[in-house]
């Protein structure tokens, strides 16, 4: 007589994970899946190594952006578990702090203050899971029609050229202070291996507050009567139609972040993943209106756990559920947050030398990885007039059209998509379309941070 086994039942959120292994190595050839993990100890110090790796650039936003510090990492640990629940826990990713938002919030902050830069940040996350939604009902071929390989990487680099405006000032005024972070990150990146090596920019960080330390360019102010262990400090979003067009880059960038980030886990997992587009894209628009409404910086899936990973060859997720939960943690700690506000514009400056810069030159790389040609003058005067445009119109000399107040990374990204579908409708139609099918290529995007 047979005896038959009942079927187990499907976990839908995944929490079940299976145990790899004898839990305690990963094998030569092997990885760890996201539905499975190692015993609770390795995991847990994984977690932790996702944290470090995110730290420095998640912290460094709000430094810049003068946001509360401990209020964003509260915002990108619950983020972070929000994305887990939302993806059903079969995309392995940690939500930071988006380099993207940086130039909207600044200039919505100059006009609003904190509240206004914090509602566009609303409106942004909610637009996001709007296309989320649609995402994963139509999937993304459409996003790839709007925005093919030469017209995203003009967006993704069109934003790091017109933040470099930013760091003029340091540069004039504490250029030691300045070129030793910039320096320090770039020497780190380089000379130290795994974790130290991802973990350049809080170590150049570092070496600037301390050539700053050694100037006298360092205020404690901030840490004065700061408590160990309090709340965040928390703010409310306001909204004004006029700053909402700042932010309307940030979407095309936030998509092509996520939709890279689950195409290069695929590829790393060997898991079809192509159905967790559209989660992916609503569980970062959440977890950015859930940031924006209680004050901390919107959210972005990192490439710098990717590393993590790579290195590990551990894609739990019980990893990530260990890290949202740290970050959490260390969000009630001011004396943490005030720490962070002692850091001088010197070293932001330095720091953000590399990481605009990295920014521009992500851009170009998403043209050479996509084989965008050149030689087809739609694509060389949609990149030329987008990138001039944002250039050219920066945060301190803004274009006035009425009473509204445009940026140049607005302007230069409605700009390059008028030119680029513009031109292309025309050339069908007068039949002088160049040869390129370049366009129709999936853009594989990297991370902005």
């Amino acid at each position: 007589m047979s005896t038959s086994h009942p079927t187990p039942r499907t976990r839908p959120l995944n929490f079940g994970w299976s145990l790899h292994g004898n839990g305690w190595s990963v094998g030569r050839n092997e990885v760890v899946a996201p539905d499975e993990r190692l015993h609770w100890t390795p995991t847990i110090g994984i977690g932790v190594q996702h944290v470090m790796a995110m730290f420095g650039s998640t912290v460094l936003v709000p430094a810049i952006t003068h946001f509360p510090v401990s209020t964003t990492l509260l915002f990108t640990g619950v983020g972070t578990l929000l994305f887990l629940l939302i993806t059903a826990n079969r995309v392995p990713s940690y939500l930071g702090s988006s380099f993207a938002f940086i130039a909207p919030v600044t200039g919505a902050m100059a006009t609003h203050g904190i509240g206004g830069a914090l509602g566009g940040i609303v409106v942004t996350g909610a637009a996001l899971f709007v296309v989320g939604l649609i995402v994963q009902r139509t999937g993304t071929r459409w996003i790839h029609a709007l925005m093919p390989p030469a017209v995203m990487g003009t967006i993704v680099a069109l934003i790091g050229l017109n933040l470099a405006s930013s760091t003029l000032a340091p540069m004039r005024e504490v250029p030691l202070t300045t070129f030793s972070t910039l320096l320090a990150v770039v020497l780190c990146t380089v000379l130290f291996r795994g974790l130290l090596g991802r973990l350049s920019i809080l170590l150049g960080i570092i070496v600037g507050y301390l050539v700053a330390l050694a100037q006298g360019q360092v205020d404690f102010s901030p840490l004065h009567g700061a408590a160990v262990i309090g709340l965040p400090a928390f703010h409310a979003p306001s909204f004004h139609v006029d700053t909402f067009v700042l932010f309307l880059p940030v979407i095309f960038v936030l998509i092509a972040e996520n939709v890279g980030h689950v195409k290069t886990v695929a590829l790393m997992t060997g898991k079809d993943l192509d159905r967790m587009n559209g989660r992916a894209l609503m569980a970062d628009g959440a977890a950015s209106v859930l940031a924006g409404l209680g004050g901390g910086s919107g959210t972005t899936t990192y490439a710098e756990n990717i590393g993590v990973m790579a290195s590990s060859r551990v894609y739990s997720t019980a990893a990530y559920w260990v890290a949202g939960i740290v970050a959490a943690v260390l969000a009630f700690m001011p004396l943490f947050g005030a720490l962070i506000a002692t850091i001088p514009y010197g070293v932001l400056g330095g720091a953000g030398i590399v990481l605009y810069g990295m920014i521009g030159i992500m851009g170009a790389r998403l043209w050479v990885q996509n084989h965008v040609d050149f030689s087809n003058p739609i694509n060389l005067m949609t990149a030329g007039s987008g990138l001039i445009t944002a250039i050219a119109v920066t945060s301190d000399a803004p274009l006035m059209i009425g009473n509204v107040q445009i940026g140049g990374i607005a302007l230069g990204t409605a700009v390059t998509l008028v030119v680029y579908h513009l031109t292309r409708a025309v050339a069908r139609w007068r039949g002088t379309e160049p040869t390129d099918t370049t366009e129709l290529d999936a853009p594989s995007p990297g991370r902005l941070g």
